[in-house]
């Protein structure tokens, strides 16, 4: 008989489908995923618009989307998941154990309550303690989270800063998995080189310039404005800025950008809208330099650094952004610079650029070390889960 998983989870991702795919595909594996949020469109708050990836995120593996009664829908806040039938669709289903990402719906702690002690209770999520909160707000989280996590049999943590919080919130090392934080390195990693070449050329971008890019939703938490300031107190002519995205910070960055010069062009800082998954790693190789400046809350890892490194470049980041101590090696692939320290961004990127070749070598470093953080890692962690449970 094979081991029956069901997985909870709010809506189809693309980080998650292939891995679902991947464990659907084991003989001895039998999965469903429950998608809470109620249907297969997301709105997408930080883009600021209605996200239809054009790569498959339904294939290769069962699901169900559930009835969300809730009267405001939304995965942005506690009451905008709520799945009267939740229990029973998973009762049905008749799970050896359930994967949970994320408690804090009204639906997802429904389920972790209700088949507590019934069948095994797994749960994944990517939250860290890098963020400052009031003592209070600490207490009152610690009082809620140590109750939360109580009702989980094993934690699987994506890195070094999310295990720290688990630690923290009464979880036992003993229930504790390292499942690493993943996409799949093999698309990103792809030889796209013609068509980023092609991009280049299109942006006025020489092949012997340097190319810093941002890649995301321009909202505060990012801190692309930051980035902004840095390339415009570096000032170095070979040197371009390339931010691909939308959201709440566009017409600033671009206002920002016509006040320092005549256009974008002549200040070498060129924008791209939202790209969607099939076209955004040949951004990614078009670029030389990966910036993500994120100052918080919330910058719980930041895959788009995975994205970078499976793409062969160097990486800038700051220390607010969950993945760094995991991800980047000072002076090998990149370095961490103090979040919203606008002189310590510009000599970092100062270092940075001053020599295309070492840029190339710390990317091919970068895609040496996200070899240990890949989709294949991660399914072999759940399917070890699962024998062991059997």
């Amino acid at each position: 008989m094979p081991f029956r998983l069901a997985i909870l989870t709010t809506h189809p991702i693309q980080y998650y489908a292939p891995l679902f795919k991947t464990l659907a595909s084991t003989k001895f594996v039998e999965l469903k995923v429950f998608y809470t949020l109620g249907d297969n469109e997301h709105i997408d708050v930080g883009f600021g618009k209605k996200i239809n990836w054009d790569i498959p995120l339904l294939e290769g593996y069962a699901y169900e989307f559930l009835l969300n009664s809730a009267k405001d829908k939304g995965s942005e806040h506690f009451t905008g998941i709520r799945n009267p039938e939740v229990v029973n669709r998973i009762k049905a289903f008749a799970p050896d154990a359930i994967l949970i990402y994320g408690w804090s719906y009204f639906s997802h702690l429904k389920t972790i309550r209700y088949f507590c002690g019934k069948v095994p209770v797994w749960f994944r999520g990517d939250s860290t303690l890098i963020d400052p909160s009031p003592f209070w707000k600490k207490t009152i989280r610690m009082q809620i989270l140590k109750w939360v996590y109580k009702h989980i049999d094993t934690a699987f943590y994506v890195g070094s800063q999310n295990k720290a919080y688990f630690k923290a919130f009464g979880i036992n090392e003993s229930k504790l998995v390292f499942a690493p934080h993943s996409i799949d390195n093999d698309r990103f990693g792809e030889d796209r080189s013609n068509e980023a070449l092609a991009l280049r050329k299109k942006l006025g971008i020489n092949q012997n310039e340097i190319l810093i890019l941002f890649a995301g939703k321009f909202e505060e938490k990012k801190d692309p404005l930051i980035l902004l300031e840095a390339f415009i107190k570096l000032n170095k002519s070979d040197t371009h800025l390339l931010f691909v995205g939308n959201g709440d910070l566009e017409k600033q960055l671009k206002e920002k950008v016509l006040l320092n010069a005549q256009d974008e062009k002549a200040l070498r800082v060129h924008f791209l809208d939202f790209q969607n998954q099939s076209q955004i790693p040949v951004v990614y190789q078009a670029g030389n330099l990966f910036c993500l400046p994120s100052k918080g809350p919330g910058e719980t890892w930041g895959l788009a650094v995975n994205e970078a490194m499976a793409s062969g470049k160097a990486i800038l980041i700051s220390d607010k952004v969950g993945c760094a101590i995991d991800l980047v090696k000072d002076k090998e692939n990149g370095y961490i610079f103090k979040s919203g320290n606008l002189t310590d961004l510009t000599n970092k990127l100062d270092i940075l650029t001053n020599d295309i070749q070492h840029l190339k070598n710390m990317g091919q470093y970068s895609k040496k070390l996200i070899k240990n953080w890949s989709l294949q890692k991660q399914a072999e962690v759940y399917i070890k889960q699962i024998q062991i449970a059997e």
